[in-house]
């Protein structure tokens, strides 16, 4: 046993996993998730089921919410393209300029369809592909935040802690566990 760890694999192949503390039912479980389903399913079983560490509360856990299926055809375009775009400058000047409204219109029609202002909506996607690259990648801090398209990475360090409640370094280590 390691009193610093919850699991303990060992043996060949990690065929022995000896757990101790109240809580090493999950994360065995998750261990085993990643170990034969993957560790894409074990993440996502950890957070729709709050498993792991809370001492953070449950933002960390959270995922952008996906807005109910709207008719405006012209909005999901551009929805469908920042998905592919979202790291370029200016995101939300290019969503007007692809959807050819005017600013205002697009804005209004924006927000009715999503719920979310594009800005809020372009910063929400970009933080989701910040917390997977955080989760699937050793890509250093700084180098996600230039991969999601943020120039500074102290803004990075705020918008990320503003909107998932956690540090980018404590989002890692939180999902590390999972790196077995």
């Amino acid at each position: 046993m390691r009193p610093e760890r919850v699991l303990c694999p060992a043996g060949d192949g990690h065929m022995i996993v000896t757990s101790g503390g109240a809580a090493a039912w999950s994360e065995l479980v998750l261990y085993l998730s990643a170990r034969f389903a993957g560790r894409a399913r074990a993440v996502h079983a950890a957070k729709v089921f709050l498993l792991g560490d809370h001492s953070d509360g449950q933002l960390p856990f959270s995922a952008m919410i996906r807005p109910h299926h709207h008719e405006d055809l012209v909005i999901d375009r551009c929805q469908s393209w920042i998905a592919e775009n979202y790291a370029v400058s200016t995101p939300v000047e290019r969503m007007i300029e692809y959807s050819r409204l005017s600013p205002r219109t697009f804005k209004r029609r924006f927000r009715a369809a999503t719920g979310y202002t594009p800005l809020d909506y372009v910063q929400l996607l970009r933080i989701e592909e910040a917390k997977q690259l955080l989760e699937t990648t050793n890509l250093a801090i700084d180098s996600v935040c230039s991969e999601v398209g943020y120039e500074e990475p102290a803004f990075f360090r705020r918008l990320f802690r503003r909107y998932a409640d956690i540090t980018p370094s404590r989002y890692r280590q939180r999902f590390r566990i999972l790196a077995y």
